[in-house]
């Protein structure tokens, strides 16, 4: 019976010839312990995945971002990325990286943004000569440019702000500075999407007619007026009080002419509009 059994076990479990490799179930593999004596738990935590999942998930909070699974995608592949470099990123490397930071979470949701700032700090920091006085100018401006190209912001009204809020290029930037002139930059983006939602309701296309759009400007700019502190986005907020009222007040007014007058772009009211937000800024000392 014994012979018997012998062989129908054997049958039932083939070793190819010159064996698998791999240990027999239940029998722990040589120099180390087997799947069968570990639980899942053991083996996710010996293999470091939990921690990863852990510092993942901890990412996602810190960032809320408003997709989290892409986030989640692309910071896993960023993740291995890093671990197959076997040197440390270079410039454009850090700066891609340092983008994709400080556009994870909008500048409102204060706690997230700021971690993100702080992370984008800490990535473009790294590697230099003086971490600990923090970035170096090149660096800083070169992010800042990179942001005001991700809008519809006016050229002019970019090169503008950068020559505000920018350092020199051989200066280490401190935090509370790089702070300022990253959250300045995404503000600017958003008052210019703003002004031209705006200016869409002014006229068709893209002109609208000269009265109602420098009425539209004035008001606005009376409204960026009321907004008094150092935070940029206070003048954001304050622009955001012109609501329809005070709007049909400024339109109604400058159509009391019957008069047909000349037509603005929309080109030129974005100029106009994002200038005054511009004024508003503090220069960087």
């Amino acid at each position: 019976k014994m012979a018997a059994y012998e062989k129908r076990r054997a049958a039932a479990a083939p070793v190819p010839p010159g064996g698998s490799g791999l240990p027999e179930p239940g029998r722990a593999a040589p120099g180390g312990g087997g799947l069968a004596e570990d639980s899942a738990a053991e083996f996710l935590l010996r293999a470091g995945v939990t921690a990863m999942v852990r510092e993942a998930l901890l990412k996602v909070l810190e960032a809320r971002p408003a997709e989290p699974v892409s986030f989640l995608a692309e910071y896993f592949e960023r993740l291995v990325l890093a671990e197959a470099a076997a040197e440390p990123p270079g410039p454009p490397q850090r700066l891609a990286r340092a983008l994709w930071y400080v556009c994870l979470a909008h500048h409102s949701h204060r706690t997230a943004f700021d971690s993100n700032a702080g992370a984008a700090y800490e990535v473009l920091g790294c590697g230099g000569r003086r971490r600990a006085a923090g970035v170096d100018g090149r660096l800083y401006s070169e992010l800042l440019r990179r942001i005001c190209q991700r809008g519809a912001a006016p050229a002019e009204a970019a090169a503008e702000l950068l020559r505000r809020v920018r350092c020199r290029d051989h200066e280490a930037v401190p935090f509370d500075v790089f702070r300022y002139g990253v959250l300045t930059c995404c503000v600017l983006l958003e008052f210019a999407a703003k002004a031209d939602a705006l200016f869409a309701v002014l006229g068709a296309g893209d002109s609208a007619d000269t009265r109602l759009c420098q009425a539209v400007l004035r008001a606005l700019e009376d409204a960026l007026g009321a907004g008094h502190g150092s935070r940029p986005g206070r003048y954001l907020e304050a622009g955001s009080r012109l609501g329809p009222d005070r709007l049909a007040l400024a339109m109604d007014q400058a159509l009391q002419e019957r008069k047909l007058g000349s037509s603005m772009s929309r080109e030129e009211f974005l100029r106009k509009a994002t200038a005054l937000f511009i004024a508003k800024v503090k220069p960087v000392e």
